[in-house]
């Protein structure tokens, strides 16, 4: 049975990576280890890392006109980019610091992310497969009325409400299929919408995953909860473990998987991730992650 195309809106950005040795200080000026200028942003690298695992996806946003390079790159990782926009206008960039201990700070510039429109959304929405999944994050304008717009069409909705603000909790959560977020923004929903109670995160929909950076991840569904233990690595950077795990997590529900096994493949995909400099780059592909996985008996936390 041939796949379902997996559609992903989301941001596109250029990150700007400085190697240093501790974050800066207010007034110092602090001279880097490294640079690097490679492909970024949370719907780009989750787009590549469901690609890596060996899912269709049609990637759907907006860049500059200044970066025209990312579309080969994004296409040289086999994501569908019909559907980006080239607009007159600054493509999004972050200036990202990752310290001695692999731990990143982050300054974020939206540029061509939030100039894309509602309207611009209907004809690939439109295209929507009925049962299909659709992936956003929280970095684009509109997130609420995107996944209203893609539920009326049929489809499953995963979302991943990163950088977590505001309107993040208002949602409409009834909408979402699946959700993912990290233990900080479980504990701001759980306390904004359960009274703090996170044991009911599966009240708001049906499958709720948090994640736990070395600690592992755990997933909320109407049975009952999973932890997964997260895999012993050496830490390079942490930049993109987020979005890796993100994209396998959603590929291995949309292929069926058990959520026990699905779990520990995204959290193998997530330590091989931290491995290695950068974040799309970083991404491991699926057949290193078999091997991984196979290698890795009693090598978890």
């Amino acid at each position: 049975m041939q796949k379902k195309l997996i559609t992903n809106v989301g941001s596109i950005n250029v990150d700007h990576v400085y190697r240093v040795p501790y974050f800066v200080k207010p007034g110092e000026t602090l001279q880097t280890v490294s640079y690097q200028r490679v492909l970024g942003g949370k719907g780009a690298n989750q787009s590549i890392a469901l690609s890596k695992a060996g899912e269709a996806v049609q990637h759907v946003g907006a860049i500059g006109d200044d970066h025209q390079w990312i579309l080969e790159e994004m296409a040289n990782s086999a994501v569908g980019i019909e559907a980006i926009s080239v607009l007159p206008v600054p493509t999004g960039h972050a200036l990202i610091q990752v310290d001695d201990n692999a731990e990143n700070c982050i300054l974020l510039f939206p540029g061509a992310n939030e100039a894309l429109e509602l309207s611009d959304l209907t004809k690939s929405f439109d295209a929507i497969e009925p049962d299909s999944w659709v992936l956003f994050q929280n970095e684009m304008p509109n997130l609420k009325e995107m996944i209203v717009l893609a539920k009326s069409r049929g489809a499953k909705i995963a979302v991943n409400p990163a950088p977590f603000d505001l309107n993040a909790k208002d949602l409409p959560y009834e909408d979402i299929d699946l959700l993912i977020v990290n233990d900080i923004e479980a504990a701001e929903l759980a306390e904004a919408k359960l009274g703090g109670d996170q044991g009911k995160l599966s009240d708001l929909c049906p499958l709720v995953i948090v994640t736990q950076g070395t600690k592992g991840a755990i997933c909320y569904h109407p049975d009952g909860v999973i932890e997964v233990p997260a895999f012993r690595v050496e830490a390079v950077d942490t930049t993109g473990a987020g979005d890796t795990f993100v994209g396998y997590i959603l590929s291995s529900i949309a292929n069926g998987m058990d959520l026990s096994v699905a779990m520990k493949r995204a959290s193998a995909a997530s330590a091989l991730a931290v491995t290695k400099a950068g974040a799309s780059i970083a991404i491991p592909t699926a057949q290193e992650v078999e091997l991984f996985l196979s290698q890795q008996s009693g090598s978890v936390k």
